[in-house]
């Protein structure tokens, strides 16, 4: 068994934990981030080679000042680490009109003086001929949306923060975790117990073991994403095609250009979730989502509802309604933690990482974040 003292640890290193390495390390502070498995695992929800990034929000307009610094970090980082993290494709909000996300997506568009469009479905066919959609559908299009590569943004993340000095243990949950008299907190993983002057929190579906607070605030679920065998590929290279989420009677769905994997990625549907237990080892979709993925390409992008080449599952940790929670621990400010991101949150996770990394250090952030407080559940 090891002690060793450290300014900030970090339990998780996926998307917003290896962010908020990054941010920490950056600024000469000494970081510890602990990960239970391996870097890049495929047991929590960053894995699967992209995420879309738009700025037209339709989940709320206070969202997007955070998206549009995570939009500018994606590529400061991206430049940094040698790599590219962001690639801007145009994003296509899908629904029927009045159905709402549209509304929604251009509300914040309003709000915030986005470039955007409003797209009738003969002028969606005619820019994308891929989309088979039902009378009465509209888009919105916004020319700055694209993905994230999800994978090679944690591994970029991570990098940075060890070219600074961050030491980054895999294989190494945390088991538990207290606060001192002190004001600091002490971790105790298998390997050893270590001291800091302030914890950052970020563990996704295991978050509620590490704040008990979240408990009865929290669920996971579980998520299912395919790729699939193209008629035409050539309607769906990037350049060509653009990430989109869809709403159909089905539910909400969302999709990719292709990159790296030959198959078109599709992932959904929304109201498909089912309850799962972080600690089953089992991420495999059940054959009812991946029907209703095939359903969803079949009627509506039929050029790529070939047989799948991928099939794969991961975990969204939800919050009761669907926004982030982004706040301390109650009655320890020393730790603080970001999850139950619900399925959209990775786009943030630049952002989210710097936002971490100002409350650690300063107990503020430039951003408003009153809308992601624990306490709007108490009412």
């Amino acid at each position: 068994m090891s002690s060793s003292q450290y300014d900030v640890i970090v339990a998780g290193v996926g998307a917003m934990g290896s962010a908020a390495c990054w941010h920490l390390a950056k600024r000469g502070l000494k970081v510890l981030g602990l990960e239970r498995f391996d870097l890049g695992h495929t047991m929590g929800s960053s894995h699967g080679l992209t995420r879309i990034i738009r700025l037209a929000y339709f989940e709320g307009s206070h969202y997007v000042p955070i998206v549009k610094r995570a939009h500018q970090l994606w590529s400061e980082t991206g430049e940094a680490a040698g790599l590219k993290l962001l690639h801007v494709t145009g994003s296509l909000d899908l629904a029927p009109e009045g159905l709402g996300p549209v509304e929604s997506s251009l509300k914040s568009c309003l709000d915030h003086g986005l470039e955007h469009e409003v797209l009738d479905r003969d002028e969606i066919s005619r820019r994308f001929p891929a989309f088979q959609l039902p009378d009465g559908h509209i888009g919105l299009w916004q020319a700055g949306g694209g993905f994230v590569a999800s994978e090679k943004a944690i591994y970029a993340h991570v990098g940075l923060a060890q070219s600074k000095g961050a030491d980054i243990r895999t294989g190494e949950p945390m088991l538990d975790w207290q606060p001192t008299a002190d004001g600091g907190v002490t971790v105790r993983t298998e390997r050893g117990t270590y001291s800091a002057g302030r914890l950052v929190l970020t563990s996704g579906g295991w978050i509620a073991d590490a704040v008990p607070a979240l408990k009865q605030r929290v669920r996971t679920v579980r998520q299912a994403i395919g790729w699939f065998t193209t008629r035409r590929p050539e309607l769906f290279r990037e350049g060509a095609f653009p990430v989109f989420i869809l709403s159909v009677e089905e539910g909400n769905f969302y999709g990719f250009p292709l990159y790296e994997h030959p198959g078109f990625k599709l992932g959904g549907p929304h109201f498909g979730r089912e309850p799962m237990d972080p600690r089953d080892p089992d991420r495999t979709p059940s054959p009812n989502q991946v029907k209703l993925i095939r359903e969803c390409l079949a009627r509506y992008i039929p050029d790529a509802a070939g047989e799948p080449l991928t099939v794969k599952g991961c975990i969204y940790t939800v919050s009761p309604d669907e926004g982030f929670i982004i706040d301390a621990v109650p009655g320890v400010p020393q730790a603080v933690f970001a999850s139950a991101c619900s399925g959209h949150g990775f786009k943030f996770a630049s952002a989210i990482g710097e936002i971490l990394a100002d409350l650690s250090t300063s107990g503020r952030s430039a951003f408003d974040l009153s809308a992601f407080s624990l306490s709007r559940f108490d009412a």
